[in-house]
């Protein structure tokens, strides 16, 4: 099994449509709305704004409102890299919540109190190495511009 038929999941799960967005807006070289970008990338355009959000506070892409309305990008493709992209995603407040549920269920309490899990220790610990693994996944990003990613892609 390839890596591309079973996936790879890194970073937030809004990361791959993120992306996709901003190849899109890139190849279009216009304005383009929610609605069109969301039938593009298969998503619908309620998500595709949280994302577009996301890249519009990070200066990647800048929006116009109204009828006649929608997204295009803030800057040359040349000038985007994916740890770019990464970041902007990243760093949406609503991925807390569900990091603080997880960190919530490691606290069980075990049938042997001397072999109770160290919930607290252990997310201290992961925090650390999982912290380290995204600057070096945000570093590595960077190697890769949106340029460069439609050159590698043959578009019909």
């Amino acid at each position: 099994m390839s890596i591309a038929s079973r996936g790879v999941y890194i970073g937030p799960p809004r990361l791959k449509t993120a992306i996709h967005a901003v190849v899109w807006l890139a190849k279009s070289g216009s304005m383009i709305s929610s609605a069109l970008i969301a039938s593009q990338v298969d998503s619908h355009a309620t998500f595709i704004r949280r994302v577009m959000q996301s890249l519009n506070s990070a200066g990647i892409v800048e929006s116009k409102g109204g009828r006649e309305g929608g997204y295009f990008l803030k800057k040359p493709s040349t000038e985007i890299t994916l740890g770019d992209i990464y970041e902007a995603i990243n760093n949406d407040p609503s991925d807390v919540k569900v990091n603080e549920q997880v960190g919530e269920q490691l606290n069980v309490e075990c049938d042997q109190p001397d072999k109770r899990l160290d919930g607290e220790q252990l997310d201290v610990e992961l925090e650390q190495i999982l912290q380290q693994a995204e600057l070096n996944t945000i570093e590595y990003l960077r190697n890769y511009t949106i340029a460069e990613l439609i050159d590698r892609v043959q578009f019909f």
